[in-house]
């Protein structure tokens, strides 16, 4: 790879990381999952890098895919993360820590290929196209996808102090952060 293919991946990288890092975790529910999900879909993307036309786009696919194989991976279903977790979590005091656990609770209630839309929708704000592209399915099939995904969480957070009505996902974006 020529140097300047080479500077423009890792500054497409640098950029893209948190983004990338933060789809993985919504899509596996572990960080440590989620790391090696990305880490796998940028070596598969580097040889390819040139040939690209849309990148973002690609990596993202890519990173959802990554992502789901590792939640199918043999080694997963030993044992959860979750296992060594205690039972009662302790309050922090500003409550924050409550309300990534609750937001985070819903949306692992709700079925993986809406997470994924309503993800790629609303969390990272991808169009419809690219959320369908990403997906591999149909405009109508996404858009279906990321509402009925966001009515799950509704119905899960119904009464709760977060709000996640209409568009604005604000609220679900700081909690996540």
């Amino acid at each position: 790879m020529k140097a300047e293919d080479e500077q423009a991946f890792r500054e497409f990288v640098t950029s893209q990381m948190a983004s990338l890092r933060k789809l993985a975790y919504l899509t596996c529910g572990d960080w440590h999952a989620a790391e090696d999900a990305v880490a796998n879909a940028l070596i598969k993307l580097y040889p390819r890098w040139r040939k690209l036309e849309r990148p973002d786009l690609y990596v993202k696919t890519m990173v959802y895919r990554a992502a789901i194989d590792e939640t199918r991976r043999p080694w997963r279903r030993e044992r959860s993360s979750g296992d060594a977790m205690p039972e009662v979590a302790l309050r922090d005091p500003a409550g924050a820590a409550d309300e990534r656990m609750r937001l985070r609770a819903a949306l692992d209630a709700v079925p993986a290929r809406q997470r994924a839309a309503v993800v790629l929708r609303h969390y990272l704000g991808l169009s419809l196209e690219d959320t369908a592209g990403v997906l591999g399915c149909t405009v109508g099939t996404a858009k279906s996808q990321a509402s009925r995904g966001l009515t799950k969480l509704r119905e899960l957070l119904a009464g709760e102090r977060i709000n996640l009505t209409g568009e604005s996902m604000e609220e679900w974006t700081n909690a996540v952060a």
